[in-house]
């Protein structure tokens, strides 16, 4: 147990180690024998080695009725595999330091391993076994669906929980992106065993498999490793692209009343996908109109002039099939509506007047500046190669963004917000007592 505190305080110590490179990024393809892919930064002057990887499969393939399957495997998968029962495979990765996660979303089902360089070859079985032989085992079964129920219960009283699945049902209605990822009470009583494993069996393979290295490994050593770790998973097919979805309630205020001090307030309607040319324009309207923090034009409107909310924000969220942009705002049941109506002003000023340069050069000074921040692990890096690999940018991205960024002109701007923005069209899902609002009909 010693031994294992100490490692483990080695590797966090080691994983918030910045890894230093300089621009241009140097970003190997890697290629095993058996032609699986993954994009590496070497960085060996950490002894640390960091994997994040994913399958183009996520909670929207969980069959009606069992919403959540997804879910359930992630939290499954470290409970036992191959010959090693739940109990000894967690005691496997306390005593090798490994950090091993699993998590579903939407579109994806991801995961990540970081492992001090000296234990990676135990730790990269581990990995392999959880990928390859997952035992799904009736005790760990039992008590991760009792977890995952608690869960959703503490869920059913959470004012943020509940305007996010009733905002995304009253959307996309029975369309795959309006179920919840967690799924519900009935729908997690639903899942069996043969279920779990019709997901590993279906959506692990090769196919759709993205990865991400970042830390102490050379290619040649990675490339032999990936053989190791996925080489056994079938090669599958392409994962079908979801038709697009129609969105419903349009410019319609939904309120879930709740007996709470404070009302929650989500709200958005359809924005642009991560593959229109009008992306990057659009994220520089995003990142003036209320994902600037304290120097957005809502927080200065909402919170700083007029002391209605302590925070308010807005966000770009791109899925395959259809583009969102969203944002909340939380405070007392009295000014809930004061604050919607200040925000759908300012919703409205930014899709019809043109931004000022100074608005226009902060913006990209801090999306520029603030980028290269996030990159201050083995961890992080790795993880943003695999998002790099996900939303299909290129291995030249890393390096080309801050002249994207830069290249946006305002006249690219004003189209953009023009397209973004329309407070029309709001979808509005009020969590709370709010004063003077009610459901629209």
């Amino acid at each position: 147990m010693k031994k294992w505190l100490i490692q483990l305080a080695v590797l966090a110590l080691l994983s918030v180690f910045p890894i230093e490179f300089g621009w241009a990024v140097d970003i190997k393809k890697v290629e095993s024998k058996s032609g699986i892919r993954a994009w590496l930064i070497r960085n060996p002057s950490v002894p640390v080695i960091s994997m994040s990887f994913a399958f183009r499969s996520g909670a929207v393939s969980d069959p009606t009725g069992k919403e959540g399957r997804a879910q359930f495997v992630a939290s499954m998968l470290d409970e036992g595999a191959g010959d090693l029962n739940s109990e000894a495979f967690q005691e496997k990765i306390e005593d090798l330091s490994v950090r091993l996660r699993f998590r579903a979303s939407l579109e994806i089902f991801s995961g990540s391993i970081q492992t001090l360089k000296q234990n990676r070859a135990e730790a990269f079985k581990l990995l392999a076994l959880a990928l390859n032989k997952p035992r799904f085992d009736q005790d760990p079964f039992l008590r991760v669906r009792a977890q995952l129920s608690a869960s959703l219960r503490l869920d059913q009283e959470d004012p943020d929980r509940i305007a996010s699945r009733v905002w995304y049902r009253s959307v996309f209605g029975n369309h795959p992106y309006g179920r919840p990822i967690g799924g519900t009470l009935a729908s997690i009583y639903n899942i069996k065993r043969e279920d779990l494993v019709s997901f590993s069996n279906s959506f692990f393979s090769r196919k759709n498999l993205l990865i991400g290295v970042a830390g102490d490994i050379g290619p040649d050593e990675l490339s032999v490793r990936l053989d190791e770790i996925f080489g056994d998973l079938p090669l599958g097919t392409d994962r079908e692209t979801l038709a697009e979805p129609e969105i419903q309630l349009e410019g319609k205020t939904i309120v879930v009343e709740k007996s709470l001090p404070q009302s929650v307030a989500l709200f958005g309607h359809r924005g642009l996908k991560r593959t229109d040319p009008d992306w990057y324009a659009a994220y520089i309207v995003n990142r003036i109109l209320g994902g600037g923090g304290f120097s957005s034009r809502l927080m200065e409107e909402v919170r700083e002039k007029r002391g209605l909310a302590y925070g308010v924000y807005s966000w770009l969220n791109p899925l395959e099939s259809v583009g969102l942009i969203m944002g909340s705002v939380a405070t007392s049941n009295s000014r809930v509506k004061d604050s919607l109506e200040i925000i759908r002003e300012e919703w409205r000023k930014m899709s019809e007047l043109a931004i000022s340069d100074k608005e226009l050069q902060e913006a990209k000074n801090y999306i520029n500046g603030s980028f290269p921040l996030r990159l201050d692990s083995s961890r992080r890096i790795a993880q943003m190669l695999l998002a790099v690999q996900v939303n299909r940018l290129g291995v030249k991205y890393l390096n080309r963004r801050a002249h994207i960024i830069n290249s946006v002109t305002r006249d690219q701007v004003k189209k953009a917000a023009k397209r973004l923005l329309d407070p029309g069209l709001f979808t509005v899902v009020v969590v709370g007592k709010p004063a003077g609002i009610s459901s629209s009909q």
